[in-house]
This record gives structure tokens, sequence and C-alpha cells, in this order.
């Protein structure tokens, strides 16, 4: 009688677990993907800030204000309503990308597709007009009111105070490229125009790639396809020649930084000086293996002289300008990662010497900026951990860190102009999105934002973090798994290993969810196990960690890998026989090499965007990490997978955007061809005027297909 009723008991609770299950919902893609039509309903909610001076303000749709930095109370400033009501012609949209320029000033920088104007919301006028005039790339400076931008013919060109245009250039093209980002957006470069701390000067790339070989990319769309090539600089092949020019407002007059001859050289990370006499910029050699800071005149163009020298036997790679003191102009703050980790120094113009100031096994990865009332830095590092990022306060005299967040999770600063406040937008592995107001000279913090779970309701996933080795016996790498839904130990689960792999990226960290890719609970949902591991050559661990793929990119990661699949193989709800591996771009050369190495191990792929053989991609990144063809020819033979095509055994398929301008389409074609000619079948699919990743809906599309892949072929 106690047996039935222990048993009557248990179905019961059974049932109940089950009922309870359904009532949970459902995850479709178009909650998941970024491009579903329910996805902003899906992500943490979130506060727009920005700063006004040393004033908190919020922006909304519809108004912004200021926040009282007591109570987090808001109070209303101004609404788009009554600055349209002002306007002649045409209307202000938003006020989400609303702009407080001058501290002092009840000034608002707002703007449309016609102008940019400044409202004051005092006399509730507007003060100031600009007209925009087929602009591009603009750069507006808040000293001189001055625009900079690249008008509708290629010219570089500046709308200065009163609304005067002048163009700067004449020659301007396809070939010939002004004021824009230069060396394929490599060495920390996104701009290609900076301006003097006065708005009366401005410096400016020109970049000239008419000897650059043309890709020919062609567009579909038309009745009869058009030719639409893109300028691409192979590895090993001619390069583009870049130069740099100063335009003075004042005299109307260009001169160009006297440099040298600008052939297989990069200059990036332009700084002025807090004067405006000055410009500095790092100099690189195309072996990307000797850096310098050099030092110009801006008046005459005149080189002054190297201040700083770095050279290392692999590669060195600037990215960051230096940042004067605000209340020292001698003395700057330099980024480098001579030591091993990136970390600050201090130069002292006077002395022409150089001191660390930082050190330690982490990295330093933002300056924020300075508390100027406390001559301190203000910092992110993962101090705490390789996986975290908190910001921390750094005394200029002795280097000593203090942590001002709560020490966990993954933290973001935006810095008032003083330096005494920061908001600190962060998560947390079960945290989605805090928003705390901070204190940078005690630490103190007032909470503004506390947002709730998102997929509350929702049949979620268990997502967990852990350590395994490296192929070298001794490098912790971190790794996330994410359990199926409904997730039974006794069971045993396909598996999936999504890659990325390769540098200036990472995977796993200490945010939300461990920084889980949301198609990954999709997959969860249908019953598959998640296995992401960062292996040695991706970000945030050092220069060694990264560069132990110097030369044979693919090798090393691709061992760490199966450091991985060595750990998954002991857990006894690992389906081994059942193991997938899907990536983009770094991560669709990846999964093109596992698949091919190692095809006793894994029964499906998908590789997105994939580089297949290294001599096909851009100077700039091929060559820092694999140097040229020339120089490496065994890396490049040993890492090519057109000989692996012949390995293929599992299903592969292969898709890629029909005008990718980065992992050029030559890469999957030609490893289709040695396919063909090897006799294996992988399949293709395209995205006809799609670029590196697919754009709004069709990333739905994309991931749609990823996830009918796996679930054709490996469930």
């Amino acid at each position: 009688m106690n047996n039935l009723k222990t048993l009557a008991t248990a179905i019961v609770a059974t049932i109940s677990m089950t009922t309870a299950a359904q009532e949970l919902k459902q995850f479709t893609l178009e909650d998941l993907n970024f491009g579903g039509t329910n996805y902003r309903n899906m992500v943490p909610k979130n506060m727009y800030l920005t700063w006004w001076g040393d004033k908190l303000m919020y922006q909304d749709a519809e108004e912004s204000g200021n926040i009282d930095m007591t109570n987090g109370q808001r109070h209303t400033l101004f609404n788009i309503e009554e600055v349209n009501g002002k306007m002649a012609d045409g209307k202000i949209v938003s006020a989400m990308n609303a702009q407080y320029p001058y501290a002092d000033k009840t000034l608002v920088l707002l703007g449309n597709s016609k102008m940019r104007l400044l409202y004051d919301w005092n006399s509730k006028e507007i003060v100031w007009k600009q007209d925009k005039r087929n602009e591009s790339s603009a750069d507006w400076n808040s000293s001189s009111k001055a625009v900079a931008f690249v008008d509708n013919e290629s010219q570089l060109c500046i709308t200065d105070a009163s609304n005067i245009t002048t163009r700067l250039t004449t020659d301007g093209s396809r070939e010939i490229v002004y004021g824009q980002s230069v060396h394929r957006d490599e060495f920390g470069i996104y701009k290609g125009t900076f301006w003097s701390p006065d708005g009366m000067r401005l410096a400016f790339y020109r970049m000239d790639q008419s000897m650059v070989a043309d890709y020919p990319q062609v567009n579909t769309f038309e009745r009869e396809a058009t030719y639409e090539p893109d300028k691409y600089p192979m590895a090993g092949m001619t390069s583009h020649k870049v130069t740099v020019g100063v335009y003075d407002l004042n005299t109307k007059k260009t001169i160009y930084l006297q440099a040298g001859d600008p052939t297989d050289r990069y200059f990036t990370n332009i700084q002025w000086s807090p004067d405006g006499s000055t410009i500095y910029m790092f100099e690189l050699n195309r072996d990307q293996n000797d850096c310098s800071l050099v030092s110009y005149d801006a008046t005459t163009g005149a080189k002054k002289g190297e201040l700083y020298r770095e050279t290392h036997e692999k590669y060195v790679e600037p990215l960051h300008p230096i940042v004067f003191l605000p209340w020292d102009n001698s003395k700057f703050i330099m980024q480098s990662q001579k030591d091993g980790y990136n970390h600050l120094y201090v130069f002292d113009l006077k002395t022409n010497a150089l001191r660390q100031l930082t050190t330690g096994t982490y990295v330093i990865e933002n300056l924020v900026g300075f508390n100027k009332k406390q001559k301190s830095i203000i910092v992110e590092a993962n101090a705490e951990s390789p996986i975290q990022r908190n910001i921390y306060t750094v005394d200029l005299k002795s280097g000593k860190m203090k942590r001002i967040d709560n020490g966990r999770g993954v933290h973001n600063a935006s810095l008032s102009a003083s330096g005494l406040f920061i908001y600190d937008r962060y998560s947390e592995p079960d945290v989605p999105r805090n928003i705390d107001l901070v204190n940078t000279a005690n630490g103190k913090s007032l909470r503004l934002l506390t947002a709730d779970d998102p997929w509350k309701g929702y049949n979620q996933p268990e997502f967990s973090c852990g350590t395994v080795k490296a192929a070298d016996g001794t490098t912790d790498l971190y790794y996330r798994m994410v359990k199926p839904i409904g997730f039974d130990p006794t069971k045993k689960y396909p598996t999936v290993i999504y890659v990325y792999g390769g540098p200036h990226a990472h995977n796993v960290e200490a945010s939300w969810h461990f920084y889980s890719r949301s198609w990954e609970t999709y997959m969860a949902q249908k019953g598959y196990l998640l296995f992401i591991l960062d292996n040695r050559g991706s970000e945030r661990r050092g220069r060694d960690f990264e560069q132990a793929t110097f030369r044979q990119l693919g090798q090393v990661e691709m061992a760490d890998q199966m450091k991985g699949v060595e750990y998954l193989k002991s857990l006894p709800y690992v389906d081994q026989h059942r193991m997938g591996v899907h990536g983009w771009s770094f991560g669709g050369y990846m999964t093109t090499t596992l698949m091919t190495n190692h095809p006793e191990v894994f029964k499906v792929g998908v590789a997105g965007g994939p580089v297949i053989d290294w001599k096909w991609y851009e100077v700039m990144y091929g060559e820092r990490y694999m140097d040229s063809p020339e120089a490496n020819p065994e890396g490049y033979a040993k890492t090519s997978l057109l000989k692996q095509a012949k390995n293929l055994k599992g299903k592969l398929q292969i898709i890629i955007g029909m005008n990718d301008p980065t992992v050029v389409p030559q890469h999957a074609l030609q490893f289709l061809d040695a396919c063909i000619k090897a006799g294996t079948q992988p399949d293709f699919f395209v995205y006809p005027g799609e670029g590196h990743n697919m754009r709004g809906h069709a990333s739905v599309h994309l991931h749609e297909r990823i996830t009918q892949y796996f679930e054709d072929y490996l469930k």
C-alpha cells in the first residue's frame, strides 16, 4: 500500500513538472535573432545616457533631460515637439542622439538628414544651424562648430560655423580616398579626420589605392549584372600608400606631414598636442615588427623627432593614441604590451623619459579618462579574472589600482567631464543588466537601473563556465557550456562546438549567460548541447597567449579546440558520435579546419564566410599573423585548406555573402573546386548582395538554415 502511495505521488509530481514545463513559452528565432521581429523585446531593458559636463542626462525618443544624481529622479529639459515648433522647415525625429557639447551652456546639439542645430532649452530658441550637404564620414567640432565630411563626389570638405562650405580636395575618387578610415580599419583606426583641440586645424588621411588590385565583385540586382570591384590588397601583394594632410581654417592652406616615402608603411593613432602645435602618430613598417612614435610640426609638417621605438621578433601592434594629462601638457599616457600585457606608461616630454605605470598579468582594456581633481586615471581592466572587466582608478605616482565597482561581471564605464562620476553599465552571468552612478573618488554608487530578465516565462537552458588545459598542458582556457533544455544527465546529447578562435575577439566572459549567443539557446531548445572555448590566439590574455599562433594560424587553435573535445568525450551525456561544429569568418576557417583535419570526430559542420587560404586575405591582418607568402611559404602551405579538401567525410555546409568585401568569395569557391577535384561533397549556400555578415531579417533566415542543417544531419 505504501509503495502504491509513493508511486502515485511520483506520478503526480511528474505530471506537475511536465505541465509547468509546457506552460513555459518556447523561443523562436524571431525572439532570439537580432534581425527578428520580437528581438527588441527579448534584450535586457536599457537606459540611454550621456553627460552634460558633470551632469547626467537621459535620452528618449520624445524628450531629454537630466537625472538627479542623489536619487535618480528625472527632470525633463526639453521635448522634440517644442524644438520642432521652432523649425521653419523639416523636423527633428528623436532626441536619442542628443549631445551636450558645452558644460557651461544650456545648449543641446540635435540634427536630421538636412541640418544640425543648437537648441537653448532655457530660452527655448534655436540659436545656431548648419546645413548638411550630402555628408558622409562627418566629424563635427564643438570648439569651432566646423564639420569635416566627404561629399558625394568623394571630396573632403569643411562647412564652418558660418555655414560656408569649402572643398579641400579636387582629386578624390574611388582610387584617391580622403578623410576616411585607412589600412582596412586595422591598428585601431576607425575614422579619417582629426580636429585640433581648438577646431581650427584638421588632420586627415589621404589614401592612394590606385596601385591596389581590384577584386571583381558583381551586382546581380541590375537587369544586366554590373561590375562593382573592391580595392583589395592581398597578403604579399601591392598595398596602398597613405599620407597625412593638415588643413588650416585661418590660412585656407593644406600641408602634408613630411613622413617620407609611404610605401609599405602604416600611419596610425593620430593625436594632437593640447596647444595644437604638434601632431603625434605611430609609424609601423610593413613587417609590423618595428614601431615608432613620431612628432610633427602642425604648421609646416616638418618632422620634430622620434619619441619612442618598440620592436619585437613577431609583431608590434599599436592600437591606442597617446593621451595627454589634462593638468600637465608635458606628460602623456601611452599604452603598450611590451612587457607581455597591455599596460599604461607615462612619457615626460621634458626629460624624454618613459615610466611604466601599471604592471601585472592582466590587460588594461580601456583608458576611460581622468579624475582631474584627484589627478588619477580611470581604466577598465581584467585584473580580477581573465573573463571579467572591472573599473579602477590608477594613482599616477604609484601606479596602484583601486577597484570602484562591485568586483564581479563585465563593466563599461562612461566618464563625466571632470572625471568625478561615471555611469557603469554592467552585467553578470545571472544579472541581465544594471546601471550604477559611481563617484570615482570614493566608489559610492547609486543604482539607476535594474533590468528584469526579459526571458522570464520562457523555458531556458542552463549556462555554465569552466576551464580546461590548453594543448601546452599548462595554460587555462575558458569555456561556456549551454545544456539542452530539460537536461537529463542519464541521456546522451548531440553536441555542437561553436568556434571563432581568432585574434581581437573572445567568446567567453562573466557577463549575462556567460556571453552566450542567442542562437545557442535556440539550439539548446532543440535538444543540443553547445560548447564554446576560447583557445590560445584569442584576446584579453596577453601578448604571448595571442602570439602563440604566429606564422601558423589555425594550428595551435585547432590543438586547443581538440582539448575541449577530449573534455567533452569524458562527459557521459555527450554523444561523441554526434559532434558538430559551426563558426563564422575566422570561425568558418576553424570549422573547415576541424572538419577536414579531424573527420573522425566531427560529423557535421557549418562554415560561414570562411578563410580557406591566407594568401587571399588582406595585407595588414594576414601579414601580421602569417608574414608574407614569400617569407613564410611553409606556414601558408601548412595552413591552407585546399589540400585538406580530400579529407572531408562528414556533412559540411559553406555559407557566404556573395559580395563579401572582407573574406572575398574566392576562398569558398576555390575550396569547392578543390572538393570537386578530390571527389568530396560539401554543400554550399550564398546570400546575393550580402557582405561578410547577413543584415536585417536575412540573419533570421541564415540561422534557421544553420539550425536545419544540424537537424537534418546530426540529430
